[in-house]
């Protein structure tokens, strides 16, 4: 069965995210940025070199690219951990998740992640299993009935 997100629901960023925020803020990549500083220096008229405060900035701006984009990876990692928590405390409790106009109730039996998206197993009251439900489309969760 599957379900989609509601509404305002937010995946967490990947590393791809991260690269493409940077290359789509810029226009390059870090190792773009990078090759294009080294070729200054290679093909710079050696009267007229590089004056070194722009130099010193240039390399400082591509660091705080690199940090920027390390902090959104380890933000990355940080989410999914948060989000591999939260599905494996649901074994064992009952939760209620929308079908069209009914309610579908039951216990929570398996987690299992869907490139790295975790997603549920229900067995319902009437002793149906239902597999692979995004945890975002669980609406109540209740312990031990």
């Amino acid at each position: 069965m599957t379900q989609t997100a509601p509404v305002g629901a937010v995946a967490p960023p990947t590393r791809q995210d991260a690269s493409e925020a940077a290359t789509s803020a810029f226009g390059l990549g870090f190792d773009s940025l990078l090759k294009i500083i080294l070729t200054q220096l290679t093909y710079q008229d050696p009267l007229k070199p590089m004056d070194n405060f722009q130099f010193v900035s240039q390399l400082a701006q591509f660091s705080q690219i690199q940090q920027g984009q390390t902090t959104n990876d380890r933000l990355a990692a940080l989410v999914s951990a948060q989000a591999t928590g939260q599905a494996t405390s649901l074994l064992g409790t009952r939760v209620d998740v929308p079908a069209g106009s009914a309610m579908l109730s039951g216990k929570v039996t398996a987690v299992t992640f869907d490139n790295g998206t975790p997603r549920v197993t229900i067995k319902t009251d009437d002793g149906q299993t239902i597999s692979g439900l995004a945890i975002s489309s669980i609406s109540q969760v209740r312990q031990g009935e």
